[in-house]
Protein backbone atom coordinates (compact mmCIF):
# COMPACT_ATOMS: atom_id res chain seq x y z
CA UNK A 1 0.00 0.00 0.00
CA UNK A 2 1.51 3.46 -0.88
CA UNK A 3 1.87 5.85 1.28
CA UNK A 4 -0.39 8.77 1.90
CA UNK A 5 -0.14 12.34 2.29
CA UNK A 6 -2.23 13.16 5.43
CA UNK A 7 -3.88 16.90 6.46
CA UNK A 8 -3.89 17.18 9.60
CA UNK A 9 -6.35 19.99 10.95
CA UNK A 10 -4.76 21.12 14.77
CA UNK A 11 -6.53 23.47 17.39
CA UNK A 12 -4.27 25.94 18.45
CA UNK A 13 -4.76 28.11 21.06
CA UNK A 14 -2.47 29.64 24.07
CA UNK A 15 -4.07 31.10 27.12
CA UNK A 16 -1.11 32.71 27.79
CA UNK A 17 -1.66 35.21 24.21
CA UNK A 18 -5.23 35.73 24.27
CA UNK A 19 -4.60 38.37 21.47
CA UNK A 20 -4.23 35.52 19.67
CA UNK A 21 -7.55 33.81 18.66
CA UNK A 22 -8.35 30.24 18.82
CA UNK A 23 -8.04 28.72 15.24
CA UNK A 24 -6.95 25.54 12.83
CA UNK A 25 -4.15 25.44 11.60
CA UNK A 26 -3.48 22.42 8.68
CA UNK A 27 -0.50 20.32 8.49
CA UNK A 28 0.44 17.66 6.10
CA UNK A 29 3.06 14.76 6.86
CA UNK A 30 3.56 11.40 4.86
CA UNK A 31 2.00 8.28 6.19
CA UNK A 32 4.74 5.36 7.21
CA UNK A 33 3.52 2.03 8.17
CA UNK A 34 2.24 1.46 12.20
CA UNK A 35 2.46 5.22 12.65
CA UNK A 36 0.24 6.27 15.54
CA UNK A 37 -1.46 9.63 15.96
CA UNK A 38 1.06 9.87 18.61
CA UNK A 39 4.19 9.41 16.58
CA UNK A 40 2.47 12.10 13.81
CA UNK A 41 2.15 14.48 16.26
CA UNK A 42 5.96 14.08 17.97
CA UNK A 43 7.13 14.03 13.84
CA UNK A 44 5.12 17.74 13.36
CA UNK A 45 6.29 19.46 16.37
CA UNK A 46 9.83 18.24 15.82
CA UNK A 47 9.78 18.99 12.54
CA UNK A 48 7.60 21.43 11.50
CA UNK A 49 6.40 23.24 14.66
CA UNK A 50 8.26 23.22 17.79
CA UNK A 51 5.41 25.31 19.37
CA UNK A 52 2.79 22.95 19.31
CA UNK A 53 1.68 21.38 22.66
CA UNK A 54 0.08 18.17 23.25
CA UNK A 55 1.01 16.13 26.45
CA UNK A 56 2.21 11.75 26.50
CA UNK A 57 3.96 9.85 29.31
CA UNK A 58 4.06 6.27 28.10
CA UNK A 59 3.21 5.70 25.13
CA UNK A 60 1.90 2.71 25.29
CA UNK A 61 -1.85 3.58 26.27
CA UNK A 62 -1.66 3.01 29.90
CA UNK A 63 -1.32 6.95 31.40
CA UNK A 64 -4.06 8.41 29.70
CA UNK A 65 -1.96 11.67 28.95
CA UNK A 66 -2.63 11.35 25.19
CA UNK A 67 -6.85 11.37 25.21
CA UNK A 68 -8.10 14.11 22.70
CA UNK A 69 -10.66 14.46 20.50
CA UNK A 70 -9.55 12.73 17.14
CA UNK A 71 -12.47 13.60 14.56
CA UNK A 72 -14.94 14.27 17.08
CA UNK A 73 -14.13 11.16 19.17
CA UNK A 74 -12.42 11.30 22.44
CA UNK A 75 -9.36 8.91 21.71
CA UNK A 76 -5.53 7.86 22.93
CA UNK A 77 -3.29 9.33 20.21
CA UNK A 78 -1.11 6.65 21.43
CA UNK A 79 -3.61 3.93 20.94
CA UNK A 80 -4.83 5.61 17.23
CA UNK A 81 -3.39 3.97 14.04
CA UNK A 82 -3.63 6.61 10.86
CA UNK A 83 -4.40 3.84 8.90
CA UNK A 84 -8.19 3.65 10.63
CA UNK A 85 -8.31 6.99 9.79
CA UNK A 86 -9.32 9.70 6.67
CA UNK A 87 -6.67 11.39 4.91
CA UNK A 88 -7.97 14.71 6.59
CA UNK A 89 -7.71 14.69 10.57
CA UNK A 90 -9.05 16.69 12.57
CA UNK A 91 -7.50 16.95 16.52
CA UNK A 92 -8.68 18.96 19.38
CA UNK A 93 -8.32 19.30 22.89
CA UNK A 94 -10.66 17.22 24.84
CA UNK A 95 -13.78 19.49 26.12
CA UNK A 96 -14.75 20.32 29.80
CA UNK A 97 -11.21 20.03 31.18
CA UNK A 98 -9.16 23.63 31.92
CA UNK A 99 -6.81 24.20 28.50
CA UNK A 100 -3.21 24.50 29.23
CA UNK A 101 -2.97 24.90 25.15
CA UNK A 102 -3.55 23.30 21.73
CA UNK A 103 -4.21 19.95 22.76
CA UNK A 104 -3.22 19.67 25.89
CA UNK A 105 -5.58 20.35 29.01
CA UNK A 106 -5.22 19.78 32.80
CA UNK A 107 -6.81 16.60 34.08
CA UNK A 108 -5.16 16.33 36.91
CA UNK A 109 -6.53 19.11 38.98
CA UNK A 110 -10.30 17.10 37.98
CA UNK A 111 -9.36 14.22 39.22
CA UNK A 112 -7.81 15.44 42.29
CA UNK A 113 -11.10 16.32 43.00
CA UNK A 114 -12.72 12.91 42.27
CA UNK A 115 -10.40 11.31 44.64
CA UNK A 116 -11.21 14.00 47.72
CA UNK A 117 -15.24 13.79 46.52
CA UNK A 118 -15.72 10.11 46.57
CA UNK A 119 -13.08 9.56 49.78
CA UNK A 120 -11.68 7.27 47.25
CA UNK A 121 -9.31 4.93 49.69
CA UNK A 122 -10.84 2.02 52.05
CA UNK A 123 -13.04 2.91 54.91
CA UNK A 124 -12.42 0.82 58.11
CA UNK A 125 -12.31 1.20 61.68
CA UNK A 126 -9.64 -2.50 61.65
CA UNK A 127 -6.46 -1.27 62.79
CA UNK A 128 -3.79 -2.43 59.74
CA UNK A 129 -1.37 -5.20 61.30
CA UNK A 130 1.59 -5.23 58.22
CA UNK A 131 2.47 -9.24 60.02
CA UNK A 132 -1.11 -10.41 60.27
CA UNK A 133 -2.93 -12.58 57.63
CA UNK A 134 -3.59 -11.27 54.32
CA UNK A 135 -7.21 -10.86 54.20
CA UNK A 136 -8.76 -12.50 50.85
CA UNK A 137 -11.81 -12.50 48.40
CA UNK A 138 -13.11 -14.54 46.39
CA UNK A 139 -11.78 -14.72 42.90
CA UNK A 140 -15.74 -12.84 40.94
CA UNK A 141 -15.04 -9.88 43.86
CA UNK A 142 -11.20 -9.28 42.69
CA UNK A 143 -11.83 -9.35 39.03
CA UNK A 144 -15.00 -7.06 39.64
CA UNK A 145 -12.51 -4.73 41.23
CA UNK A 146 -10.20 -5.40 38.81
CA UNK A 147 -12.15 -4.02 36.37
CA UNK A 148 -13.29 -0.61 38.17
CA UNK A 149 -9.34 -0.34 38.74
CA UNK A 150 -8.50 -0.75 35.47
CA UNK A 151 -9.32 3.01 34.92
CA UNK A 152 -6.42 5.09 33.62
CA UNK A 153 -8.03 8.37 33.78
CA UNK A 154 -7.93 9.59 30.59
CA UNK A 155 -10.78 11.70 30.69
CA UNK A 156 -12.52 10.54 27.43
CA UNK A 157 -15.51 8.97 28.86
CA UNK A 158 -15.80 12.62 30.91
CA UNK A 159 -15.20 14.71 27.44
CA UNK A 160 -17.72 12.43 25.71
CA UNK A 161 -20.53 12.93 28.37
CA UNK A 162 -23.17 14.85 27.12
CA UNK A 163 -24.48 15.92 30.95
CA UNK A 164 -20.47 16.91 31.95
CA UNK A 165 -20.08 18.97 29.05
CA UNK A 166 -23.64 21.05 29.90
CA UNK A 167 -23.35 21.37 33.48
CA UNK A 168 -19.67 21.72 35.48
CA UNK A 169 -21.01 19.78 38.51
CA UNK A 170 -22.05 16.59 36.70
CA UNK A 171 -19.60 13.68 38.43
CA UNK A 172 -19.43 11.66 35.64
CA UNK A 173 -18.46 7.78 34.66
CA UNK A 174 -15.18 8.00 36.08
CA UNK A 175 -16.60 9.26 39.30
CA UNK A 176 -19.49 6.73 39.52
CA UNK A 177 -16.74 3.57 38.59
CA UNK A 178 -14.88 4.89 41.25
CA UNK A 179 -17.31 4.57 43.36
CA UNK A 180 -18.83 1.08 42.15
CA UNK A 181 -15.17 -0.08 42.79
CA UNK A 182 -15.72 0.65 46.78
CA UNK A 183 -18.96 -0.53 46.82
CA UNK A 184 -17.70 -4.04 45.57
CA UNK A 185 -15.06 -4.39 47.93
CA UNK A 186 -16.09 -6.50 50.99
CA UNK A 187 -13.13 -4.75 53.22
CA UNK A 188 -15.00 -0.65 52.87
CA UNK A 189 -17.45 -0.45 55.86
CA UNK A 190 -18.87 2.35 54.66
CA UNK A 191 -22.86 1.90 55.13
CA UNK A 192 -24.80 2.67 51.69
CA UNK A 193 -26.49 5.63 53.18
CA UNK A 194 -22.81 7.11 53.11
CA UNK A 195 -22.50 6.19 49.53
CA UNK A 196 -26.28 8.36 48.83
CA UNK A 197 -24.99 11.25 50.12
CA UNK A 198 -21.92 11.61 47.47
CA UNK A 199 -23.89 10.07 44.64
CA UNK A 200 -27.86 9.42 45.21
CA UNK A 201 -28.62 13.21 43.76
CA UNK A 202 -28.87 14.41 40.18
CA UNK A 203 -25.24 15.59 40.04
CA UNK A 204 -24.28 12.02 40.80
CA UNK A 205 -25.91 8.40 38.97
CA UNK A 206 -29.42 10.48 38.51
CA UNK A 207 -27.89 13.16 36.48
CA UNK A 208 -26.68 10.19 33.81
CA UNK A 209 -28.81 10.58 30.56
CA UNK A 210 -27.94 6.84 29.68
CA UNK A 211 -26.47 7.94 26.24
CA UNK A 212 -23.30 5.69 26.89
CA UNK A 213 -20.93 7.40 25.25
CA UNK A 214 -18.70 6.63 27.81
CA UNK A 215 -18.93 2.99 27.83
CA UNK A 216 -18.93 3.04 23.68
CA UNK A 217 -15.11 5.55 24.05
CA UNK A 218 -13.52 4.13 26.91
CA UNK A 219 -10.26 3.32 25.61
CA UNK A 220 -9.78 0.72 28.22
CA UNK A 221 -13.15 -0.62 27.90
CA UNK A 222 -14.55 -0.85 31.25
CA UNK A 223 -17.57 -2.21 31.30
CA UNK A 224 -19.05 1.58 32.78
CA UNK A 225 -22.18 0.63 31.36
CA UNK A 226 -22.80 -1.94 33.90
CA UNK A 227 -20.72 0.42 36.57
CA UNK A 228 -23.71 2.68 36.31
CA UNK A 229 -26.19 0.46 36.42
CA UNK A 230 -24.99 -1.34 39.60
CA UNK A 231 -24.29 2.36 41.70
CA UNK A 232 -27.97 2.95 40.53
CA UNK A 233 -29.56 0.37 41.46
CA UNK A 234 -27.78 0.43 44.72
CA UNK A 235 -28.84 4.33 45.05
CA UNK A 236 -32.54 3.30 43.87
CA UNK A 237 -33.01 0.58 46.71
CA UNK A 238 -31.08 2.68 49.53
CA UNK A 239 -34.00 5.42 48.22
CA UNK A 240 -37.02 3.23 48.39
CA UNK A 241 -35.30 2.21 51.90
CA UNK A 242 -35.02 5.95 53.41
CA UNK A 243 -38.78 6.47 52.01
CA UNK A 244 -40.15 3.67 53.46
CA UNK A 245 -38.45 4.41 56.81
CA UNK A 246 -40.78 7.85 56.85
Amino acid sequence: MADRLLTFSIFRYNPITPEIPPRMQEYQLEETMGMSLFIALNLLREVQDPSLMFDFVCRAAICGSCAMLINGRPGLACKTLTQDLPDKITVMPLPVFKLVGDLSVDTGVWFRHLNVRTEAWIHTDKVFDPKGIEERMDNPTAQAIYDAERCIECGCCIGACATANMRADFMGAAFLNRIARFMIDPRDERPMAKYFDVVGTDEGVFGCIGLMACDDLCPMEIPLQGQLAFVRRKMAQMALKCARCK
